[in-house]
């Protein structure tokens, strides 16, 4: 067993299957202590179980790691705090917390419910605000700590049928920036990961749905594309060498990782007098668009 992660506690939330699972089980690897949590709910968030987060964290302590799991949802308050004493009780601290817990439920826009609009967010957002909340109390006493936080490609426009999901994952965008910002005097860095790898999410139902959108360049990439490729940079942003790197988001699938640029005004046009409708109509698309 590696012991480039030795001393430091990780909290890994969705870790009892996926991409979630593997990133614990490196994390043990490499000699970190590790807190597995899965609610184990249905990739719809219906169900819950905690057999996957103790399955997780058995095979850890097989292999001579160590790891206690958590059955808690994140998408509540007592939740996601209960988590992260689950760790402190057990190690004592919270050096990485990794916000992988979620859940998808897509439904066209015209067809989405307040319920199914609200259960997303409260998973995929709320959890990781939970979670990252309770932890930083931590790590700013530390002086130290590593945040990373599942984002999605389903808000890049290219996915129909998610609108939920796709406001949850881009608000974790800005979120990670803003708590990049909160938390750099204290030696803590956040980021965000718009991961693409084969899980249980992408079942027959997604397929079919991609099949029809004609994204079979897609279709390839997922199917090529594994949990511990997502896994291996999850940890390279978990280290003392990249204490450079926060607030920033990457994509990370298939052996490639690209970073995204960050938003930027691209084209402006300004009147000292104003603006009026008409103005409008002689100028739009051709001097901004």
């Amino acid at each position: 067993m590696d012991d480039g992660f030795k001393e430091k506690v990780a909290v890994v939330t969705g870790a009892g299957r996926g991409i979630g699972r593997s990133i614990a089980l490196q994390m043990a690897l490499k000699g970190a202590k590790v807190l597995v949590n899965d609610y184990g709910s249905g990739p719809d968030g219906s169900g819950s179980s905690s057999v996957y987060a103790e399955e997780a964290a058995e095979e850890i302590r097989r292999a001579g790691g160590e790891a206690v799991s958590n059955g808690d949802t994140v998408a509540t308050e007592e939740g996601g705090n209960r988590i992260i004493a689950t760790a402190m009780d057990a190690f004592g601290r919270v050096d990485i917390l990794v916000n992988n817990a979620g859940i998808v439920m897509d439904r066209m826009i015209f067809n989405l419910t307040e319920p199914e609009w609200d259960l997303v967010l409260k998973v995929n957002l709320y959890g990781q605000f939970y979670c990252t909340r309770a932890a930083a109390r931590i790590m700013r006493e530390q002086n130290w700590g590593r945040i990373i936080n599942m984002s999605s490609g389903a808000g890049l426009g290219r996915t129909a049928g998610c609108s939920n999901y796709a406001a949850a994952k881009e608000g974790v965008i800005g979120f990670t920036r803003a708590v990049a910002r909160d938390m750099s005097r204290y030696g803590v860095t956040c980021n965000a990961i718009r991961p693409l790898a084969l899980t249980r999410h992408f079942d027959k139902e997604r397929r079919q749905a991609w099949v029809r959108q004609g994204k079979t360049r897609d279709i390839e990439e997922m199917e090529n594309s594994r949990p511990e490729d997502v896994a291996d940079f999850v940890l390279y942003l978990a280290t003392e060498d990249a204490g450079h790197i926060t607030g920033r988001t990457f994509f990370v699938g298939g052996g490639i990782i690209s970073l995204y640029s960050e938003p930027e005004r691209i084209s402006t046009i300004k009147r000292e007098d104003g603006w009026s409708n008409d103005k409008f109509s002689r100028i739009f698309p051709p001097e901004v668009l």
